[in-house]
């Protein structure tokens, strides 16, 4: 039997490394290296169980839902209400923000200008669009090949670009200590994306936990290593989306990642009103592909907020109640759940609140800085 490992490793990996990576060395510049440093460890510490966590959940349940659906069975139509909130102010939030970043990304890698951002995000939009209508087949394939390809520039980043560091750009401590978390935050969610693992490792379930923790790893490794080659050569002067800051051609790597980002999450709302609304293939990918389009226009013609808050805001409102929510469905799904699961971790009322509360301060944070 050949190995399932490896997608549904870059199926979650894909998800991860989007645009929200991008974001990181410009929160980090304002904040200094140091205490993004921080942030970077103790959120990837922090995620790592909450993903875990649900992951069992995911294992003790037969069938095929997205985290509507696992709320809707372990804490009823109350849980559901809130995770659909989740899910779709995460999700949409996370494809529009790749929308205004891809354009960007793509007129300056191809044209040097921004000139052509809005016509390239409706291009970028409509390829997109239609790839995932196949769905996870295609989600697969280009999953694999886009994460080679980000591995072969990143190393080509590293290898031209470390020798400019200067120390001094990662030795300050800025004013804004608490600016990383929304985004770092964000950058480590991709919960929606598990549910599609899941489908993914179908008949080797067993590779689950191997799969999140090893793709939590990579994550970090790659967001710490890209996070210290753009403020060590570019200290406060890092644009918003970093890789705009690389270079004309190295700003491929924003591109590849948000492809692989849009891509996987794209599916997992389209699965959403599929799976856990009744409503359809046709229908669940009309309104996963088209929502944000309509988002995307209002957000141009009335000058909206920026790329950098749409990613904060996402982050930790979605993110920290999507990840309350987790922890309530896996205390649940220990006494409720159908089916045996291939790893369990412990869970008690101290763990969901001490977890909870940190999300809770994250939202907080976030909404003060």
């Amino acid at each position: 039997m050949n190995s399932k490992f490896l997608p549904g490793l870059g199926v979650l990996t894909g998800t991860m490394i989007g645009a929200g990576f991008l974001g990181i060395p410009y929160v980090v510049s304002k904040s200094g290296f140091f205490p993004g440093l921080l942030h970077l460890i103790f959120i990837a510490v922090f995620i790592l169980f909450v993903k875990l966590y649900l992951g069992e959940v995911l294992l003790r349940t037969k069938g095929n839902h997205q985290l509507t659906g696992y709320a809707e069975k372990y804490l009823g139509k109350w849980g559901k209400s809130l995770m659909f909130f989740s899910m779709v102010f995460g999700i949409y939030g996370a494809l529009l923000a790749y929308l205004i970043a891809e354009g960007k990304s793509l007129s300056f890698f191809i044209f040097g200008n921004y000139n052509y951002s809005f016509a390239l995000s409706l291009g970028f939009w409509f390829v997109l669009t239609c790839l995932s209508y196949i769905g996870l087949k295609a989600l697969k394939f280009y999953e694999k090949i886009a994460m080679i390809l980000v591995c072969g520039v990143l190393i080509a980043i590293t290898v031209f670009l470390s020798p400019n560091i200067n120390m001094g750009n990662l030795n300050y401590i800025g004013n804004n200590l608490f600016v990383p978390f929304g985004v770092i935050l964000f950058s480590f969610l991709a919960f929606s994306a598990l549910p599609e693992v899941r489908r993914v490792l179908s008949s080797q379930e067993d590779k689950m936990k191997k799969v999140i923790i090893t793709a939590t790893i990579i994550a970090f490794a790659v967001y710490l290593l890209f996070t210290i080659i753009v403020v060590g050569v570019y200290g406060k002067s890092v644009n918003e989306i970093a890789t705009l800051s690389l270079g004309r051609y190295f700003s491929i790597l924003g591109i590849l990642t948000m492809f692989t980002a849009f891509f996987s999450s794209t599916i997992s709302i389209r699965d959403m009103f599929r799976f856990d609304f009744n409503m359809g293939r046709f229908w669940g990918w009309l309104l996963a592909s088209f929502i944000p389009l309509v988002l995307f226009f209002v957000l141009y013609f009335f000058n909206g907020v920026g790329f950098i808050q749409i990613l904060g805001l996402a982050g930790v409102i979605s993110g920290g109640l999507a990840g309350i929510l987790i922890l309530l469905m896996n205390y649940k799904a220990k006494k409720s759940g159908n089916r045996k699961p291939e790893y369990t971790l412990r869970i008690n009322n101290w763990v969901i609140f001490i977890l909870s509360l940190i999300f809770v301060i994250g939202v907080v944070l976030e909404l003060i800085f």
